[in-house]
């Protein structure tokens, strides 16, 4: 099975936007989850819907108000074009905002039921040493919610990767930019390219196996019970 030079940078497209994706989606994600686990506000619902609404809106949906939003009409297409950065639809970075939206719940859902398992004694212990929010933060809630972490990682980044409605939407079709491995799929059933179609598609779907085996293989509550 030989990939073209083509299908190579379409995969290291791919992997770039999935690592930029997941390591933002760990600083953004982060202090939601920390919030939706520990807050009683009425707005924990409201907060919460908007985080899950990726699962169940059409990409293509998400993907369009995005472009309209990063758009030279939009408040966030203004706000760039003021600050000299440009439009971001058809560029990496806004491939990039996209991807963040749309692979939100895949960060947040497993950090937050890490947060809410710890329960209050440890940080209530923490507290009792004199332990500060911050620290209670940093040095009993982070480590005991490893676990979570390490799944919301997994499942952010391997979401990225098999992502298309949206990077298409966005990013259209531009090589070596906006080109990521699924909207290269596309373009060879289009052209009827069946065989090329196979070979890309048969690396991510191992990929995706592979993922999701090490996910499941890995178990870190096998200890705890």
């Amino acid at each position: 099975m030989i990939l073209s030079d083509t299908d190579l940078e379409a995969i290291a497209l791919t992997l770039r936007l999935a690592a930029v994706t997941t390591l933002i989606l760990f600083i953004v994600g982060t202090p939601i989850a920390w919030w939706l686990a520990r807050t009683r506000s009425r707005w924990k619902g409201p907060v919460g819907a908007v985080v899950a609404l990726p699962l169940v809106l059409p990409p293509s949906v998400l993907g369009f108000y995005l472009l309209v939003t990063m758009g030279p009409n939009g408040p966030v297409g203004w706000l760039t074009q003021t600050l000299g950065i440009g439009l971001l639809p058809f560029t990496f970075w806004g491939l990039v905002v996209g991807s963040v939206f749309y692979s939100l719940p895949f960060m947040v859902q497993p950090v937050q039921n890490a947060f809410e398992a710890i329960g209050e004694r440890p940080l209530e212990a923490a507290a009792t040493l004199r332990a500060s929010p911050l620290d209670r933060f940093f040095t009993v809630a982070l480590p005991l919610a490893l676990p979570g972490f390490v799944t919301a990682g997994i499942l952010s980044f391997a979401h990225t990767v098999g992502e298309f409605g949206v990077v298409l939407m966005i990013g259209g079709n531009i090589p070596g930019e906006t080109r990521v491995a699924s909207v290269q799929i596309y373009d060879y059933v289009e052209a009827l390219e069946y065989a090329d179609a196979h070979r890309l598609s048969a690396v991510l779907l191992v990929f995706s196996f592979v993922v999701l085996l090490a996910l499941y293989a890995w178990r870190p509550d096998r200890g705890t019970r």
